[in-house]
């Protein structure tokens, strides 16, 4: 945890530390050294020589239980409500200090006294990719006795998934076999997680800052604020707030003969004061496919033009489900709400936690449109429909450019999702938004998701970069910003796809890289290729075992970019294999490697 993490956060509201993030990026060594010595300055010449009373400090809080707030995250939506969390709370005149898991000195957890806990859930159960070890260290023998400790957690995760909030469950349950003592009940919130994640913080801070002003009355002379100063700062854009961010390229970037669709997009961030780092992501606020939605209108009966209210505001029913609601994946709540309405002893048979497995199964095979289908429900009206939709969220992909190469602008690399059930065709909401119906003119509501934990090293060590499909794109806003910056330093890309003739994906690009030294080296395999075998990143990998292995001994560090379920899990295994033969130890010593790598920040990936 650094000095900077450690400060309480809470002090500064939540659209101040953006702005503060947001300038950190872009600062070198020397520049940030300059910026501490500025307002230091700046507080010995004016907040101690006469500034206006407005402008002093607050008086300190009075001398409470320490409070810690931790968060896990996958995508950062549990690292902004931590920052809220905390400016909450010194709003209150608390003073909470915020830590990310994969950052927290795990020796400091005994001394904790207060401890909020926000974590996500990733895939079927598993806690976040860069939480890993905080996990394993909770759960594990050397975990300390927490008998002095208080806590309240907020799960994160999607209803979706078989394993529901999973890694919230278990560091509640842990924390409690601890010894600790809980603040106040855990609270799993589904992807709509703003109501029930707003109702927890105002819960567990109401409990906190009583419990400050108590402590405070027995301490005569000791001054509780109940808020600090807030700055009105300029707008933000952001995931609540997006900038309406205007497409300058759309083009296909696989051959005429490619079994698959590949899209290379640019979109204009010029006026937005947007700023990215490379192995960040851009967020995309979609729109339903309008042929969806009035499909559903259809099998309900109902008019487009109904008028409904969704968080105070009254649009048309069309409207709504185009822009409001996912409409197409049908979830466990849609399911709940169905049963409820249709009383179909199908559907009913599918509720309830032992059948979890089957009800997911279900889902899978059918969408909210074939569900309605399958038990009409004549008569039904709008709210009641709405009742079992969930909110429609974002689409986040990875940035496939440098503001430092391309300054004002985004690039994505973006591969339709496309498939077929019941017979008709379905299609991912953004992707196919993308790839159909977004023409270079047109506008994307957009904003920023920072990935702190998949990102470039701060020096010139070497880096290996893993990645298939569009997994690449990040890869491409590395070299970028390498290449832009004149940063020296060696470089490795394995990169897989189809066909090597019609998907191999920013070919020039690369061998131009290649040419110029700024990419180090490429392995590349392809797995149609008529008359070869199958080929996939990980083979390259043990092809190139022992200069590999080397280059982990260099101190290099690992990116991984892909699908989850096969690519990563298969080069996760083929790293710990090569790091047991090359290193000539047992898997489980491999295994260890390959963990200090991730707690190092050396392996980092950005799956899904």
């Amino acid at each position: 945890m650094t000095a900077f993490n450690t400060f309480a956060e809470g002090a500064l509201t939540l659209e101040q530390w953006q702005h503060v993030e947001a300038l950190a990026r872009t600062l070198t060594p020397a520049q940030a050294r300059w910026i501490s010595g500025y307002f230091a300055g700046l507080d010995a010449g004016l907040l101690r020589a006469g500034a206006p009373a407005a402008e002093a400090a607050a008086p300190p809080a009075a001398q409470g239980r320490t409070l810690t707030i931790l968060y896990g995250t996958e995508t950062g939506n549990s690292r902004d409500l931590a920052k809220a969390l905390a400016a909450a709370a010194a709003e209150r005149g608390l003073s909470p200090q915020i830590a990310d898991m994969s950052d927290y000195k795990t020796r400091l957890l005994k001394d904790e006294q207060d401890l909020l806990v926000i974590v996500s859930t990733y895939g079927e159960g598993d806690p976040p990719q860069p939480s890993v070890g905080f996990f394993e260290f909770l759960e594990g023998k050397r975990a300390p006795k927490l008998d002095k400790v208080r806590f309240s957690v907020l799960a994160l995760g999607d209803s979706t998934y078989e394993r529901y909030c999973e890694a919230g469950k278990r560091v509640d349950a842990r924390l409690e076999e601890l010894g600790a003592t809980r603040i106040g009940d855990r609270v799993d919130c589904d992807i709509d997680y703003d109501e029930p994640a707003a109702a927890w913080s105002q819960a567990v801070i109401d409990r906190l800052a009583a419990d400050l002003v108590q402590s405070a009355t027995a301490l005569p002379g000791i001054a509780v604020p109940s808020a600090i100063p807030t700055g009105s700062g300029t707008p933000v854009f952001d995931k609540k707030n997006p900038f309406a961010a205007t497409v300058i390229e759309n083009i296909a970037i696989v051959g005429r003969h490619s079994s698959k669709e590949t899209r290379h997009i640019e979109v204009d961030l010029a006026g937005s004061g947007l700023s990215y780092e490379p192995g960040d992501a851009i967020g995309i606020a979609a729109v339903n496919d309008a042929v969806v939605v009035e499909q559903l209108l259809a099998a309900t009966g109902l008019a487009a033009e109904a008028p409904v209210t969704v968080k105070g505001e009254t649009v048309p029913l069309g409207e709504a489900l185009a822009r409001k609601y996912e409409v197409a994946v049908a979830s466990p709540r849609f399911l709940d709400q169905w049963a409820k309405l249709t009383g179909a002893a199908e559907l009913e048979a599918l509720r309830g936690e032992e059948r979890a497995a089957d009800r997911l199964l279900y889902l899978r095979n059918n969408h909210v449109v074939d569900i309605v289908r399958k038990f009409p429900l004549p008569g039904v009206d709008a709210d009641s429909l709405l009742a079992g939709l969930r909110p429609l969220q974002p689409r986040l992909y990875s940035i496939a450019s440098s503001l430092a190469a391309a300054p004002d602008e985004a690039h994505l690399t973006v591969a339709p999702v496309r498939y077929t059930l019941h017979g008709a065709p379905r299609s991912g909401v953004a992707s196919s938004q993308l790839a159909d119906r977004i023409e270079i003119g047109d506008t994307l509501p957009v904003y920023i998701q920072h990935n702190p934990h998949f990102g470039l090293p701060k020096t010139a060590a070497p880096i290996i970069m893993i990645g298939a499909g569009t997994g690449v794109a990040p890869y491409r806003g590395f070299l970028q910003e390498w290449e832009a910056t004149g940063t020296e330093g060696r470089s490795w890309l394995f990169f897989g796809e189809r066909n090597f003739r019609s998907d191999f994906l920013y070919q020039t690009e690369w061998q131009q890289w290649l040419k110029e030294g700024v990419l180090t080296r490429m392995d590349v395999a392809f797995s149609r290729d008529p008359g070869q075998p199958k080929t996939y990143v990980q083979h390259r990998m043990l092809e190139q075992a022992r200069d590999l292995y080397a280059w982990l001994e260099e101190g290099a560090h690992v990116y991984v970019c892909g699908d989850e379920k096969s690519m990563a899990r298969d080069v996760h295994d083929t790293l710990i294999q090569i790091v047991s033969e090359q290193g000539r130890v047992d898997r489980d010593t491999a295994e260890d490697y390959v963990r200090r790598l991730a707690s190092d920040h050396r392996y980092q990936r950005d799956v899904y």
